[in-house]
């Protein structure tokens, strides 16, 4: 049994919701989104709310994951989805050149041109060495971050590097520490 399945999601008022057989479209106040949805699984309308129905038991796995998308589509278009990175490293940095590109300085010797795709945000603070990458499709905004994060993960030793704020990473020791 799909306990997230069964939940039903709440439509704020200012949220407009169109299901067209496969796909769920979202509209708010920060813009549109389009969900698709696997094969077995509908959705109707009850009363302010959305509920995910599936047609029997062979799609109970997919049942809640069909619920999560529509749900994080509707919180995407109301209030949207963030994440924040943080540079870590003398002399480490990331910049905005125009509006479309993010531009790091990460001890390599050419600086990196990060293109943004449409849709995502990205604000750097007065200090170069915090990003917040935001916007409505929360796999988007997770992609975006993710990659970013990719252009110099965190080093084991020293780490320096991009990471999310508040990662957690595991120290190791040097070559000193290995008696």
């Amino acid at each position: 049994m799909s306990r997230i399945g069964k939940k039903p999601i709440s439509i704020p008022k200012d949220v407009k919701v169109n299901i067209q057989g496969d796909r769920v479209a979202v509209q708010g106040p920060k813009g549109k989104l389009e969900t698709p949805l696997p094969r077995g699984i509908k959705f109707e309308q009850q009363d302010g709310h959305l509920v995910a129905l599936r047609e029997n038991d062979s799609q109970a796995a997919v049942h809640g994951l069909a619920r999560a998308l529509v749900n994080n589509a509707v919180e995407g278009v109301t209030k949207g989805w963030s994440r924040e990175l943080e540079i870590v490293g003398i002399g480490y940095r990331a910049e905005m050149k125009g509006k479309g590109i993010v531009v790091f300085t990460l001890g390599f010797s050419h600086p990196i041109e990060y293109p943004l795709p449409p849709g995502i945000d990205v604000a750097v603070d007065p200090k170069q060495t915090r990003l917040t990458v935001s916007g409505i499709d929360r796999q988007k905004v997770g992609q975006v971050a993710a990659e970013m994060r990719s252009l110099r993960p965190p080093d084991p030793y020293k780490n320096k590097g991009v990471r999310y704020v508040g990662e957690r990473l595991k120290k190791k020791v040097g070559k000193t520490g290995a008696k």
